[in-house]
């Protein structure tokens, strides 16, 4: 219908309702989202029926369920494997700067990516790719909010680190803001919510498995945070300190790169 008024309009009127056509596609109410939402919920039961599914509802059931953990999966891999590479580009870097010099651009350029992909692709029911709209999904679903919290922790140590390296962040406090954002996000990793469909085989075992694994990210989180924090002073350990937290990033994405659900 909103197609149709668009088509009607004058031409000189045209980029106006384009306007208001693309705000309404990005901030659509809620009641348009829970009417069309396509949720981590993937039981496929009507609650309110206590009928039992037909055997071709339990095989979509089953798709959908299998969908959802291999993205989940794919999404934790490639973010492991940008912060392994992040690590890795780190401990190189005195010796490849010798050759290359724009190579410490690289590590900022890793974490960047893995922000940008996890703010874009960790949650695929959301536009452009699923019905629900951007605002009705991070007011309503914690998993989702977190998810980019954690994007944003990524860019803005990304950025910050970027911008140091380019010698445009010179102020004592930029260099802590890498482990201060990195501690409240070993932190946020802790109550990390995962919306999994509770009525699944072995839902609980796979609960635990989950939470475990994230109680090992936010370890090495906070490994990796403490020592980069203390690589930025002056001390008779710094140097091993340097090493160290570099050392710590290639772990957290080796532990994201072997998840599973």
């Amino acid at each position: 219908m909103l197609l149709k008024q668009a088509l009607a309009v004058q031409p000189r009127r045209k980029p106006e309702v384009a306007a208001l056509l693309l705000l309404f596609l990005l901030f659509a109410t809620p009641a348009w989202s829970q009417q069309h939402m396509h949720t981590h919920d993937t039981s496929g039961v009507n609650h309110r029926d206590t009928n039992a599914p037909s055997v071709a509802e339990d095989s979509a059931v089953t798709a959908e369920r299998l969908a959802w953990k291999r993205e989940s999966e794919s999404v934790h891999h490639l973010a492991g494997l940008l912060v392994l590479l992040a690590g890795i580009f780190i401990l190189g870097e005195g010796r490849l700067a010798k050759r290359w010099p724009s190579v410490r651009y690289a590590w900022p350029t890793c974490f960047l990516a893995a922000g940008l992909f996890l703010l874009v692709f960790s949650d695929t029911e959301i536009w452009p790719f699923g019905p629900q709209t951007p605002w009705y999904a991070i007011t309503s679903n914690t998993e989702v909010l977190q998810h980019k919290v954690f994007s944003f922790i990524l860019l803005a140590i990304g950025y910050a680190e970027w911008q140091r390296a380019r010698g445009r962040y010179k102020a004592a406090w930029t260099a802590w803001l890498f482990p201060v954002v990195g501690i409240a996000g070993a932190i946020l990793l802790l109550f990390h919510v995962h919306g999994d469909d509770m009525q699944a085989p072995h839902a609980m075992e796979t609960m635990e498995h989950i939470q475990r694994q994230h109680r090992w990210f936010a370890s090495a989180g906070f490994g990796i945070a403490l020592t980069k924090g203390l690589a930025e002073t002056t001390s008779k350990w710094n140097q091993i300190f340097k090493t160290t937290w570099p050392s710590l990033l290639i772990v957290l994405g080796a532990l994201l790169m072997l998840y599973t659900e």
